[in-house]
């Protein structure tokens, strides 16, 4: 991370007649200038005392803001220092149905996959028959997904083998585009999202240094006909990545 000449001074503007809180405010302010490109990797911010004053807030507004996004890995306290951009945001994705090579794409990013793993058998071969009950053969596929060249997460999906899987087309789009194009009709999918430490093995895939966390997901997808589209178990760097949600109050 380089450390910037001087503290970056933003234009911001708060709406005091908003029932948006001004601290939530100043903290979309700053993440949007962190997006946009305003702040870069290594920029620092004006200390809390020259924002305020320049803003006419109270300083524990402003820490709140500071500490909101310092909670999102979009920044760094550091002694000595002061409040630094982090040099490589992690990636943020909502909860929703979707593919994380599009929505990676879709944000800016460079999504590429490696196959790791390709095999087939039935499920209680595969040691998923306490998961999914299908009579049908399922392909199980492991991959790696990086962003931007970085290791980002490891796929792991069963699938029916009714469904046509070509690797170059695995690497080039997400497997949800690939089963649209095949005449899938998703209809329902549950979904599990939970934690735990890496294994050795993953650690060295995704360049973690053990102890380390990852973020799990378990997704089960259906077509509008009840049948099984897919089994996914991915975990994704803690480091890395952060799943949001939206609360309707």
């Amino acid at each position: 991370m380089t450390v910037a000449s001087g503290p970056v001074e933003l234009p911001i503007e708060l709406d005091r007649s908003s029932p948006v809180p001004l601290y939530h405010q100043l903290s979309l302010a700053l993440e949007r200038a962190i997006t946009e490109g305003a702040l870069r990797p290594g920029d620092r911010l004006e200390n809390e005392l020259a924002m305020t004053t320049r803003l006419g807030l109270a300083r524990p507004t402003a820490r709140q803001a500071i500490q909101e996004l310092v909670r999102k890995g979009l920044l760094v306290r550091k002694r000595g220092v002061g409040t630094q951009v982090v040099a490589a945001p992690p990636i943020r994705r909502d909860v929703k149905f979707s593919s994380l090579h599009d929505d990676l794409a879709s944000t800016g990013h460079e999504p590429s996959t490696e196959l790791l793993e390709r095999s087939a058998g039935t499920a209680a071969e595969l040691g998923v028959d306490d998961v999914v009950e299908v009579d049908e053969r399922l392909v199980h596929l492991r991959r790696l997904r990086r962003a931007d060249g970085d290791p980002l997460a490891i796929m792991t999906n069963y699938l029916p083998d009714r469904f046509r899987l070509e690797e170059e087309e695995l690497r080039e789009r997400g497997l949800y585009a690939t089963l649209r194009a095949q005449g899938v009709t998703f209809a329902i999918a549950h979904q599990t999202i939970g934690a735990r430490l890496v294994t050795s093995e993953e650690a060295a895939l995704l360049g973690e240094t053990e102890p380390a966390a990852c973020v799990t997901m378990q997704r089960l997808v259906y077509d509008d006909t009840g049948r099984l589209v897919e089994l996914g178990r991915h975990i994704y760097r803690a480091s890395q990545y952060t799943v949001q949600t939206s609360l309707v109050i």
